[in-house]
């Protein structure tokens, strides 16, 4: 029995061929292309809407702000900003030596655009990454506590290949926070890349931990090895405010 070619790829689910097939089939025939050239090109096109799918996938999973990307980060509002540092990062080689990533700098200078942008850079590497802010994650951590699933929600924060925590020490930790946070930078500890954004300066951030044996144990870990971005310079959303 004869089986229509359009039919057949909706059975195989082949809906990234199916949807170029005529203007596959009518470059084919322009281009007098092979065979062998012409199926290249339409399972190459299968191939890109299932990377895509993914991607979608992974960053819905994340928390991370799709529109934060550093083709839309404005570098040139502050001259500051070391561009060759970031799009270095962006690379995402400090996500292969498992180190962390620490941005710092005053309200509105792109850290949490950076994270987000550096992030995203992961993500199309097929590198999952998971964003919280600081509030958010203990936020989290509380609530698996309360719902009995702590154990599984520690070990995803824990295996994520790469974890943001946002506006680290924008509120003062209390207890079991700062037993949490350091866990969390413990058990990730050379084995996996935390991003950590704050507005605090780096000899700041003991401050943030109530107890500051756990503060210099999660520090300790935290900036060893880390890369650090420092953000200086005008507000970013201010200046787009007085513009408008």
């Amino acid at each position: 029995m004869k089986i229509e070619v359009q039919d057949a790829l909706k059975t195989l689910r082949l809906s990234g061929i199916l949807d170029n097939l005529a203007i596959r089939n009518k470059e084919a025939i322009d281009n007098k292309m092979s065979f062998m050239e012409f199926l290249s090109t339409i399972l190459q096109d299968e191939v890109l809407r299932r990377e895509q799918k993914k991607l979608e996938a992974r960053i819905k999973k994340s928390q991370v702000n799709c529109d934060k990307t550093l083709e839309r980060f404005d570098f040139g509002f502050n001259p500051k900003i070391n561009q060759q540092q970031i799009r270095d990062l962006a690379t995402c080689h400090f996500i292969e030596e498992k180190v962390p990533m620490l941005i710092v700098g005053p309200c509105g200078t792109g850290k949490t655009h950076v994270a987000q942008a550096i992030s995203t850079c992961a993500m199309r590497n097929s590198i999952d990454a998971l964003f919280f802010t600081q509030t958010q994650l203990f936020t989290y951590l509380h609530a698996a506590r309360a719902t009995g699933d702590y154990d599984k929600k520690f070990q995803k924060l824990i295996k994520i290949p790469l974890l943001v925590i946002d506006d680290f020490g924008l509120k003062p930790m209390r207890t079991p926070q700062d037993e949490d946070m350091h866990d969390v930078i413990s058990e990730r500890y050379e084995k996996a890349s935390t991003i950590v954004t704050s507005n605090l300066d780096f000899e700041e951030w003991g401050d943030a931990f109530p107890n500051k044996l756990l503060a210099a144990a999660t520090l300790d870990r935290l900036r060893h090895g880390a890369y650090k971005i420092v953000l200086e310079g005008d507000n970013y959303r201010s200046l787009k405010k007085s513009k408008g």
